[in-house]
């Protein structure tokens, strides 16, 4: 029974941030937005120390209980798994007991941390699961769906019903879709091939978790006076965790999945406190936990600091003119280093953009981390879906009076690209469609009032939405473009 409700919830947990990513409406995100906030790493950035010590307190409980329901590249995975076991019966029983790969999970770990202070978030994030997981979502699954989706609307258009509306179907990044395309198919591999190997040797959140989970106070625990060695759950644990010779479990790389319990035909798993007789559980006793317990709290807590700290400098840098070819980053981002330093690129806020002006970056020192082009739309001031769905605080929610407020950055006319001056035509666009009333046209020629009217832009007024941009009918190169600013501006 226990194994059918940590299945359920799995799925529910799946589907629900599944939907997060492919969802049109932005109805979604009010409800199920709380899904992506508690996934482990964008809580650390995010600083939500009440998430991280939830968490750490659950596995130092249970074990690592979030990998196997709330984790959606966990569950992916699993599903993987699961569909080789049912479609080829005689692998059901594939898996066997492997020796932990600690030198590779671990040095990853490490890596990860490193990356992670130094403030390169972006290379960082390629193995963070959550992260991960969105980015294929986004880049492989969101197209198909968004297509799937415009046929129903034009069969549902031929009856006169409308309950679907079409949606534009785009791949954002050649580079992000290379990345998100690699890692599924050597996710789908891996855990075709070895279940969870993934989880158990690359994940940094993984790894960390094992730090605490190998001393959890409850697991599944071997009966060594009723054990067969059948060897069944051995071979049906996708952690590769389970030593029936030895009658061990390794807790570091148990997921708490339970397919072994369920799988014991002689009573001999029970999923108990570990503590109650010593000899079964192989451990080094209560002090070791004590130790490792609080040795891993006060990492999270120190961690947790670390962080708000460094988002704290982040907000406080001096402002300073943008430089030309700056990045442009959406309101409440506050500054292209804490946008940088808090972005895992998990690409939510990108489908999230009902403007499709969000789009990964292919700059390796940003990789996949969203930036704003205005080739397809530019940034309504009315709007704020981005910083509403960003779980790791990289884009700070801000209400729609606020962003009108705010400056990203500012306009700069090519006038040898532009139309009016070039041409000697009327043209206006970019004053016309300009919210801030930043833009206005005069003449060329100030003493010839029959000369052609330019545009002149007020950059202390000039938000950055890019609608100048989009709108602006030069070509193949627009001549008026929206510059990035370092820190941004509140009017």
């Amino acid at each position: 029974m226990a194994r059918k409700f940590r299945i359920a919830f799995a799925a529910l947990f799946f589907i629900g941030i599944t939907m997060l990513f492919l969802d049109l409406t932005g109805v979604l995100h009010h409800w199920l937005g709380w899904i992506a906030k508690i996934q482990f790493f964008p809580a650390v950035l995010s600083v939500s120390v009440a998430t991280v010590a939830v968490t750490a307190l659950v596995t130092l409980c249970f074990g690592r209980v979030y990998c196997s329901v709330i984790c959606p590249l966990g569950i992916f995975q699993d599903i993987f798994s699961w569909i080789h076991s049912k479609t080829a019966k005689k692998n059901r029983y594939r898996f066997r007991h492997r020796k932990a790969l600690n030198w590779l999970r671990y040095a990853m770990l490490a890596v990860f941390v490193i990356f992670s202070a130094l403030g390169v978030i972006s290379i960082a994030a390629l193995v963070e699961p959550y992260s991960t997981y969105g980015r294929m979502v986004n880049e492989i699954f969101a197209p198909l769906y968004r297509g799937v989706n415009n046929l129903f609307g034009m069969a549902e258009n031929h009856f006169g019903a409308y309950t679907f509306y079409p949606a534009e179907v785009w791949f954002k990044s050649a580079a992000s879709l290379a990345a998100a395309t690699a890692t599924f198919l050597l996710l789908a591999f891996l855990s075709w091939k070895w279940g969870r190997i993934w989880c158990n040797a690359i994940c940094p959140v993984g790894a960390f978790l094992s730090l605490l989970s190998r001393y959890s106070l409850f697991a599944p625990v071997i009966d060594a006076d009723k054990c067969r060695n059948c060897k069944l759950c051995e071979k049906r644990c996708k952690s590769s965790c389970i030593s029936v010779e030895n009658h061990k479990i390794d807790y570091s790389r148990c997921v708490v999945c339970l397919d072994c319990l369920d799988e014991c035909k002689h009573d001999a798993l029970h999923f108990r406190f570990r503590y109650a007789k010593k000899a079964q559980t192989g451990d080094n006793g209560r002090r070791d936990f004590i130790k490792t317990g609080a040795a891993a709290l006060g990492s999270v807590a120190l961690g947790s600091i670390a962080a708000e700290q460094k988002a704290l400098a982040g907000s406080l840098q001096n402002s300073k003119d943008a430089v030309l070819r700056n990045p442009i980053k959406p309101a409440g981002a506050q500054s292209i280093k804490h946008f940088s330093d808090h972005c895992i690129a998990c690409q939510l806020c990108v489908g999230a953009c009902p403007n499709n002006v969000l789009t990964p970056s292919s700059n390796p020192a940003t990789l996949m981390q969203p930036e704003m082009v205005f080739t397809r739309g530019y940034c309504r001031p009315e709007c704020t879906r981005c910083s509403n769905v960003c779980p790791a605080g990289a884009i700070k929610p801000v209400s729609m009076e606020e962003k009108t407020a705010i400056s990203v950055g500012f306009a700069v006319v090519n006038y040898e690209l532009c139309v009016a001056d070039r041409e000697e035509a009327s043209c206006g666009n970019c004053a016309r469609h300009c919210p801030a009333g930043a833009i206005r046209l005069v003449h060329k020629n100030p003493e010839d009032k029959e000369s052609a009217r330019i545009p002149v832009v007020n950059t202390e007024k000039c938000i950055g939405c890019g609608a100048c941009e989009y709108n602006c009918p030069a070509k193949p190169v627009k001549a008026i473009q929206i510059e990035g600013r370092d820190v941004h501006i509140v009017h």
